[in-house]
């Protein structure tokens, strides 16, 4: 008997993607359930005819290859830091600090842990997608922060046909209106550099808000540590250089389908001498 807490895959949908069923309900007579992605910035509902429960040795499978993708990444970004740092020893580095809003306390706080593997100082808010325009104002006022993150999830609504129109999307028009607000704080794009956006997100409608970086170009899926990479190297280029952009999508896990950005400056401070101490 499916219940609330299991692992599933759609059977629609080749069983790609693992989710977590986040409740049950009946809609419309059909009883449906509302799932969460495991690794993907994806909330979606499908029948219960349609799911496939998994054991505890596919997770384990699932979660193992999940591990060494993101061992890979992250052993990358640490080797291409290591290859521009090592002629730079006798300068000190301030990386730009990191404010991440997320409306899932669980990829919040993986992302967290991420951000500190990667040496950034990282301060994690769990808010609603819905809340996070009311919020971010005051929020930005109180933490100070050089990169603002905006995530959660989002989808393009089922039966929906017009990919332009930002109502037929889950969340795309509370990431839009988080990333105005953010801008009535600060207008300068490279003051303060915003990353906003979940699986298949509005990009252009983001970007044109006022956001350097956002998903989904393509309407596509996104992982859930996509906008960490990205962070990672604004916050470690330096500021009197301009990001590549193919670079730092590179770096992501979904690649340029999956998010994509405007030219946006580092925000790497340098000091120079380095202290001893």
């Amino acid at each position: 008997m499916t219940a609330a807490g299991d692992i599933v895959a759609r059977i629609s949908h080749q069983q790609d993607i693992y989710f977590r069923i986040e409740q049950i309900a009946s809609i419309k007579g059909e009883r449906r359930a509302v799932l969460k992605g495991l690794n993907l910035r994806l909330l979606a509902d499908a029948p219960l005819g349609d799911l496939r429960p998994k054991t505890s040795a596919d997770l384990a499978r699932y979660m193992r290859n999940e591990a060494k993708l993101i061992y890979e990444r992250l052993n990358r970004v640490l080797d291409q830091r290591k290859a521009e740092t090592d002629d730079q020893r006798e300068y000190f580095e301030i990386p730009g600090r990191v404010l991440h809003l997320d409306g899932d306390r669980d990829y919040l706080d993986q992302c967290i842990k991420t951000y500190h593997q990667l040496g950034l100082e990282a301060q994690g808010i769990c808010k609603p997608e819905m809340e996070q325009p009311k919020v971010i104002y005051e929020i930005l006022q109180e933490n100070p922060a050089d990169i603002l993150v905006l995530t959660g999830h989002d989808g393009f609504l089922h039966g929906k046909r017009d990919f332009r129109n930002v109502d037929n999307y889950r969340s795309s028009r509370y990431f839009v209106e988080s990333v105005r607000q953010a801008r009535r704080f600060q207008a300068n794009k490279d003051a303060l550099v915003i990353f906003a956006g979940a699986c298949q997100s509005h990009y252009e409608a983001i970007l044109a808000a006022g956001a350097n970086f956002a998903s989904s170009p393509q309407r596509t899926l996104i992982h859930a540590f996509d906008p960490v990479f990205i962070v990672e190297r604004i916050a470690f280029t330096p500021l009197d250089q301009t990001i590549s952009l193919k670079d730092i999508l590179q770096h992501t896990i979904t690649g340029t389908d999956g998010v994509g950005g405007i030219e946006t400056r580092g925000q790497l401070r340098r000091g120079y001498p380095r202290s001893p101490y």
